[in-house]
């Protein structure tokens, strides 16, 4: 054998270096942050209404967050940046969150959770104008794929598809855990707000699957055929 060569088709010294470090990474999804900190300037500035329900559609209607389904971005990722001043007591869903952030917003008397939207679903929350004005039905939310089914379905990380007795057990376990007293969410003016909570076919707050939004007559129009019905219940 001639010298430097170690036998295959090409010698050492000719052989391309392949390194694996970014397989798939095309492929993953991506979670744009948006800051405790920014969340708290958002409602102080009264962009945000905390009296309702917050989800990705009304944060991104607030103009403090920007992001691009088709860039293979899924949502909303909440970091602990200004977790140490975060004083808002709301009713928030986003798509991931730290136990830190989780924290921060029960010790406040909060409810956080954490919802997967596949892209098309995201498509419609970024601008629902644009999709009532085509007079298309509201589709319904697929379900989270097999890898993120087992953050979702996790009391710890409020995923919406867990058991809603886990949560509660998570929420004082969390408590003792960063040393905070839990406050009793009271029967008050905002009860019905902080118990607001989307089905997980539910794509908009109040907003069934198979409805269509009539903007022009400023109405909404509802399937009656059973078939219809069973379909977008599923």
């Amino acid at each position: 054998m001639r010298l430097g060569y170690e036998t295959g088709n090409n010698p050492f010294y000719l052989r391309v270096p392949q390194e694996h470090y970014y397989r798939g990474h095309h492929m993953k999804r991506e979670y744009p942050p948006l800051s405790l900190h920014s969340l708290q300037k958002l409602i102080d500035t009264d962009r945000l209404d905390v009296t309702k329900a917050i989800d990705i559609a009304s944060i991104v209607k607030s103009g403090g967050y920007l992001f691009h389904p088709d860039q293979k971005q899924f949502g909303i990722h909440l970091t602990d940046e200004g977790a140490d001043i975060f004083a808002a007591k709301i009713n928030i869903e986003v798509q991931w969150a730290s136990e830190l952030v989780i924290a921060a917003i029960e010790r406040n008397g909060g409810v956080i959770t954490t919802a997967y939207y596949d892209p098309h679903s995201l498509f419609l929350l970024k601008n629902p104008k644009k999709f009532f004005e085509s007079g298309q039905a509201i589709p319904r939310r697929m379900i989270p794929p097999p890898d993120a089914i087992e953050y979702y379905t996790s009391a710890e990380t409020r995923g919406y598809l867990a058991d809603p007795e886990k949560v509660s057990q998570e929420r004082l376990k969390l408590a003792q855990k960063y040393g905070y007293q839990l406050p009793e969410i009271e029967k008050d003016s905002i009860y019905d707000m902080l118990c607001t909570k989307k089905d997980p076919r539910q794509i908009f707050f109040g907003l069934e699957p198979g409805w269509v939004v009539n903007l022009k007559d400023q109405c909404i129009l509802k399937p009656k055929d059973e078939e219809l019905l069973r379909f977008y219940s599923m």
